[in-house]
């Protein structure tokens, strides 16, 4: 007998074994809540970061920010996003850099006394690893925004290098006269592991040195670059990799002993 049959009206119904039951889920559309955050230790890395199952760094940004969110919205989850990123050894000063934390199935939509209580906890927690700067919730336009911003903005920085002789007024003369450098980048050694071996041209748009009183091989290196400018590299060289670099402008060996970020040159998520 075909299905469809007229005679299939005769056959017997089958037997249900269990009741019939219907389940509802209801869910909202993630809520992001941005701002700036500064990080002040150099033993921190911006995200959750596991090697070989054990943890590297004291903490992560994306922990003590997000994981303080995530309970005041009461939601299931949450992911962090950041415009750039800087390395585990390196600070976050000046303005901060912007964020967004996107909340999944957010029960409670904070209003201004809510994020500025968020803010306030954040920015008490003992360890003073990191800090907020206007938190606000933010549509999702703010992300399409942040991702221009790491591609387009400017960025500054604070390097401590180290030269193998003595700096001379001549040098000083030599780096700050340079506007607009354009400098090629290899892929550095340090992330070829990770990352696609490319040639990217980037612009150095200003530098200044400050002496250090006392030292005639150490210096503060300022300088704002393109986004995306690898400043260690840009430094010492990476084997001939960056060129030119700081080591290959003044004739010497150059090393960078430590590195802050001062300002990330970016119109959203400030007040």
């Amino acid at each position: 007998m075909q299905s469809g049959d007229a005679s299939d009206i005769n056959s017997p119904l089958k037997k249900v074994g269990q009741p019939c039951h219907m389940t509802l889920v209801c869910s909202r559309a993630p809520v992001f809540i941005g701002g700036r955050y500064l990080k002040f230790s150099r033993n921190v890395s911006q995200t959750r970061w596991i090697i070989d199952e054990e943890r590297k760094g004291d903490a992560s940004v994306e922990e003590l920010i997000g994981g303080n969110i995530l309970p005041m919205c009461n939601g299931d989850s949450y992911k962090f996003h950041a415009a750039g990123r800087e390395d585990i050894d390196v600070r976050m000063l000046g303005s901060g850099r912007p964020f967004l934390v996107e909340i999944q199935n957010a029960r409670f939509v904070p209003s201004e006394v809510s994020i500025k209580e968020m803010e306030n906890k954040i920015n008490s927690l003992e360890s003073n690893l990191v800090r907020v700067r206007h938190l606000k919730v933010v549509g999702s336009q703010g992300w399409s925004l942040m991702r221009e911003g790491e591609a387009e903005k400017q960025k500054q920085y604070a390097a401590l290098v180290w030269i193998s002789r003595p700096i001379s007024d001549d040098d000083v003369e030599a780096v700050t006269s340079l506007k607009e450098l354009k400098v090629l980048q290899r892929t550095p050694v340090r992330v070829l592991h990770r990352r696609s071996p490319l040639d990217r041209e980037k612009t150095i748009h200003w530098m200044k040195i400050e002496k250090i009183a006392g030292s005639c091989q150490y210096f503060l290196l300022h300088l704002c670059t393109q986004a995306g400018t690898y400043i260690k590299e840009f430094v010492h060289g990476d084997l001939g990799r960056t060129n030119p670099s700081i080591g290959s402008i003044l004739g010497c060996r150059a090393e960078i002993l430590q590195l802050d970020v001062t300002d990330v040159k970016m119109d959203t998520l400030t007040e």
